[in-house]
């Protein structure tokens, strides 16, 4: 037989079967696009949190309890009530990680900043593996491009910091070992998630299914397991032996309906599909992929967190906005890497063809959404200007001398906790706080007309007078 007219074998289709170890990929250009992706989502925190631009009581929340863990104590947070330990609402002893951090920079930006490079770090290892995969640098790149795009970790940066920046570039991580076949690796990767919040262990439970799946059936009974057994632990015993009340609060999002009334369990089951914002999210979840990532078993990982915000009667977590999407991002992205490998060798023609298109597909999809997205507001000179209602605010929290008791509401919550013990406004009644700062038309409760009648109807027992007036913004003193 003549060979010297053979076409050579594609390096890529050498590379792109299952089972076959992988080409090692360079780190260093995904690590220069990472850099630029940490610094847009940094730069976007930071002018968000220098313009007063918070959008919840978070920051403030998890800035409390980072600096108790740095200062070696017990993290209380006072905004959630007075003395109030943190494990007994949310378990995420995850965070302790960060008081080293605090240690060098002792503000709400170092939550910020520790974010933005976490979520850049994820996009190293969602590229890198790409390439290691598909073996092509050209598909690496452009997925690194679309995953530090996504619509998930931008949504998840304007939301200020959560716990759940640990959890996106573990699950990166461990499906990347999946991916690779390196299955001690994907366990060693997904283990630490229980830590990150007590949801996790059902995420942990699926990649013990993933691992079933991929013909490590002992290995993957064990690591499911231990996820399902951790979740139980944490939800029945630790979560309610931390609580004040003994048990897990976040049960009464599935139980109980927006306005407090009891619903059943099988109500919960039937109503779950009824909103049109959850499929909206959906759509977009897998749409990003170009609807490809159904086809890998790696979207295992998401069913746990679609499964109980589906089931909730909170409308914060059926949509598209706030944190809960971001830990989706790293598994949708990397099974679009698995189901491209799959489809190579599909007997439907225009299946194989799908999947040759797929990732500049994916790409385009996300450089046309990023165009409504929040990292847009960057390109806008606006963005960066000194408003007066910045400067009211400055003045709001000046006027609160360091070392004081305040009673704040949102706005001013963040820049405030770091040397003020701060209570959340209404949250602590059997305390009389030095101080009451109040934004009068914060988003999170009712415009306030009378903040001196406010004062005196959260404390009749004491007597709080206007100390200073900027704007929006008011500051009251106990007298």
């Amino acid at each position: 037989m003549d060979v010297r007219n053979k076409p050579a074998a594609d390096p890529a289709d050498a590379r792109g079967t299952e089972g076959e170890p992988p080409a090692p990929a360079p780190l260093r250009p995904y690590a220069i696009i990472a850099t630029v992706f940490g610094a847009l989502y940094f730069l976007y925190s930071w002018v968000q949190y220098e313009r007063f631009r918070t959008p919840s009581w978070d920051l403030g929340i998890f800035e409390q309890s980072v600096r108790a863990y740095a200062e070696l104590r017990a993290p209380i947070v006072d905004i959630k009530g007075p003395g109030f330990l943190i494990l007994g609402d949310h378990f995420s002893p995850v965070t302790a990680l960060l008081a080293p951090l605090y240690w060098v920079w002792s503000s709400p930006l170092a939550l910020l900043f520790a974010q933005a490079a976490l979520f850049a770090a994820s996009a190293a290892v969602v590229g890198r593996t790409a390439q290691q995969v598909l073996g092509s640098r050209a598909a690496g790149i452009s997925l690194t491009v679309a995953y530090g795009l996504s619509w998930g970790l931008q949504e998840a940066v304007k939301s200020d910091f959560h716990e759940i920046a640990f959890a996106v570039p573990l699950l990166a991580l461990t499906c990347r070992a999946l991916l690779l076949g390196r299955w001690n690796a994907a366990v060693a990767w997904s283990l630490p998630l229980v830590l990150v919040k007590e949801d996790m262990g059902l995420t942990v439970a699926m990649v013990g299914a993933v691992l079933f799946v991929k013909g490590q059936r002992r290995l993957g009974a064990a690591v499911a397991g231990f996820g399902t057994a951790f979740f139980a632990l944490t939800v029945l015993v630790l979560i309610p032996a931390f609580s004040r009340v003994g048990q897990y609060d976040y049960w009464a999002k599935i139980e109980k309906s927006g306005d407090g009334s009891e619903v059943s369990l099988l109500d919960s089951l039937l109503g779950a599909f009824q909103h049109g914002e959850k499929w909206e999210m959906l759509l977009f979840l897998v749409g990003v992929t170009g609807f490809l990532c159904l086809r890998s078993p790696l979207m295992l990982l998401v069913l746990p967190t679609l499964g109980w915000r589906f089931l909730s009667h909170d409308p914060n977590h059926w949509g598209m906005f706030w944190h809960y999407n971001a830990i989706l991002m790293p598994v949708v992205f990397l099974a679009l890497v698995d189901a491209v490998r799959a489809v190579r060798t599909s007997p439907r023609p225009w299946l194989a063809a799908y999947g040759k298109v797929a990732v500049p597909v994916v790409t385009a999809i996300a450089l046309v959404h990023a165009l409504d997205m929040p990292l847009r507001e960057l390109t806008r000179p606006d963005t960066y200007r000194t408003d007066a209602r910045t400067l009211d605010a400055r003045r709001a929290v000046a006027a609160v001398p360091a070392g004081t008791s305040v009673e704040t509401n949102v706005t001013l919550m963040a820049h405030l906790t770091g040397d003020h013990t701060v209570y959340w406004v209404g949250g602590a009644p059997s305390v009389q706080p030095d101080y009451l700062a109040l934004d009068l038309s914060s988003g999170w409760s009712q415009p306030i007309t009378d903040p001196v009648s406010l004062a005196s109807q959260l404390h009749p027992e004491a007597r709080y007078r206007v100390v200073e007036q900027a704007g929006q913004f008011v500051v009251l003193k106990r007298q």
